[in-house]
């Protein structure tokens, strides 16, 4: 039986949730399918990703591997803001 992911078992989180709200959003922008509504989903993700960066601040226990995640779901999210609207960030 696992009661938590690998990546979070030795995390002393107390102050971290296990599955932040952030997460569920940068999902839903992932796997957004409307080219209209992907850019909404993918600010909504991004606003909740830099206030979890926000709140770690703060916090003085170990959280480097949190922060590698939430660096990495902010630059997949803005590559796949590229992609989604290519023509916006054009010139």
């Amino acid at each position: 039986m696992r009661n938590q992911p690998e990546s979070e078992a030795g995390s002393s989180s107390a102050e971290a949730s296990p599955s932040p709200e952030w997460h569920a959003l940068y999902q839903a922008a992932l796997f957004e399918t409307d080219r209209q509504m992907a850019p909404f989903r993918i600010a909504a993700a991004e606003k909740a990703i830099l206030h979890r960066v926000r709140e770690l601040f703060v916090v003085n226990t170990d959280h480097i591997e949190e922060d590698q995640v939430l660096e990495d779901a902010l630059y997949a999210l803005r590559a796949l803001r590229n992609c989604v609207a290519p023509e916006a960030n054009a010139v």
